[in-house]
């Protein structure tokens, strides 16, 4: 048998830690504590991705996950995607009202220009905004022109402020797909902070040429998409998972100080019909926990900040 050799393991930042200088590598259980406004121990952040598929997706460099997947013109599940922005959206707002949570908005630039009544209501609510990207075909990856990349992200940010008169501080990616460039580009249009890396349970420092960021968790592994559609696990199985993980978080803070629990869900998914009562009841369960604090993303992060 081969043995590999020496030079193999040699390359440029490998060192104890991480292999990059984006941040500094630290264990979870080593950092600072934390503690939220009020005594609370979990900081509950709910997520609404509000998002605009294209019929005639491009597909470059990939299809995105919960595009169109048959040939065009894909009308069943156009229309699918379209039930959340028309129908579902309106359930979540009632639900969340109801239950006293309070939700940030990760929202397609694309969808605020073509659903100005759904983008008032939001408005109206008062609730924080983030961009969630042009939209969900136009994909941030890596060997892309650093130009026109540029172009994109301005162009999401700047309309999409015009469009909710907020000052946007917050970036999703459309998939959570990225280039080398995407954190220095952000940066640099005055993002604050983005969750396209999935590797923490709390926000940690993030460097850019322009500045840091701040990576805030907000986790794939409790999305209803990602369990329901791509795991093919039940609405139920959604709720039961969740609540695991919180009683799990929950258990975590006796030792280790506050954590966020992160749910990152979509109009068109937990919106239907046979789906809606199990986000009642996970709204229900931690809305009224006397540990949770109710925030967006901004007021988890801004507690976070001062303490570090």
């Amino acid at each position: 048998m081969a043995t590999l050799n020496n030079d193999y393991l040699k390359y440029p930042e490998r060192s104890y830690g991480m292999d990059h200088d984006r941040y500094e590598w630290t264990m979870l259980h080593n950092r600072k504590p934390v503690k939220w406004p009020n005594g609370k121990k979990i900081a509950l952040w709910v997520n609404v991705s509000l998002q605009f598929f294209p019929i005639n997706q491009k597909g470059i460099p990939f299809k995105v996950p919960g595009g169109m997947t048959k040939p065009y013109p894909d009308l069943r599940h156009y229309s699918l995607r379209d039930y959340g922005n028309r129908v579902g959206a309106y359930r979540f707002f009632k639900a969340l009202d109801q239950y006293n949570v309070t939700p940030t908005f990760a929202i397609n630039t694309r969808l605020a220009e073509r659903y100005p009544y759904l983008i008032g209501t939001v408005k109206e609510r008062g609730d924080e905004i983030l961009c969630h990207g042009y939209h969900m075909d136009t994909l941030h990856y890596g060997g892309q022109d650093i130009k026109e990349e540029e172009i994109l992200v301005k162009k999401s940010l700047d309309t999409l402020r015009r469009l909710t008169d907020q000052d946007i501080k917050g970036w999703i990616s459309p998939a959570k797909n990225e280039s080398e460039n995407t954190p220095d580009i952000l940066a640099a249009n005055g993002i604050t902070y983005f969750s396209d890396w999935v590797n923490d349970d709390m926000p940690y420092e993030f460097k850019t040429k322009n500045g840091n960021l701040t990576a805030m968790p907000l986790a794939t592994e409790l999305e209803d998409f990602f369990i329901i559609l791509n795991n093919l696990h039940s609405a139920e199985d959604w709720s039961d998972q969740v609540e695991d993980a919180f009683e799990f978080l929950l258990k975590d803070t006796e030792t280790s100080g506050g954590r966020v629990l992160s749910l990152n869900i979509h109009p068109w998914v937990l919106g239907q019909p046979h789906r809606i009562k199990y986000l009642e009841k996970v709204l229900e369960k931690l809305g009224a926990h006397p540990d949770v604090w109710s925030a967006s993303a901004s007021d988890i992060l801004n507690a976070w900040k001062a303490q570090q």
